[in-house]
C-alpha cells in the first residue's frame, strides 16, 4: 500500500492550485477555521479530508491510503462517517 503524502506536500499541492487552508474553509461556507481544517493533516476527519481533496481534484485515498483502505486492500467509504446534512455537498473523485 502506498504511504500517506507528507503534510508538506499536501500543504504545496493546495498552494500550487493557488489556494490555501483558510481558502478552503471559506469557500464551502461553513464556520472551520484554517487551524480546524490543519487537524486533518495529523488526525482522521473525513470531512476536511474531503475538502482538502475536492480542492486538489483527486480523491482523499489518494493522499491518505492508510485511512481509506482496508488490510485487505479495499476501499472504506469514509463518506458514511459525515454528518448527513454534509455528504451531499462534497464531491468524491472516483478512483479507476
Amino acid at each position: 500500500m502506498n504511504k500517506d503524502w507528507h503534510v508538506a506536500d499536501i500543504i504545496a499541492a493546495i498552494r500550487k492550485q493557488g489556494t490555501s487552508m483558510a481558502a478552503i474553509s471559506r469557500s464551502v461556507g461553513l464556520s472551520l477555521s484554517s487551524s480546524t481544517l490543519a487537524n486533518v493533516l495529523t488526525r482522521p476527519r473525513p470531512k476536511g479530508e474531503c475538502l482538502i481533496a475536492d480542492a486538489l481534484s483527486i480523491h482523499p485515498a489518494e493522499i491518505w491510503p492508510n485511512r481509506h483502505y482496508d488490510e485487505a486492500g479495499g476501499l472504506i467509504d469514509r463518506k458514511i462517517k459525515m454528518r448527513k446534512a454534509y455528504r451531499s455537498k462534497v464531491t468524491i473523485y472516483f478512483l479507476d
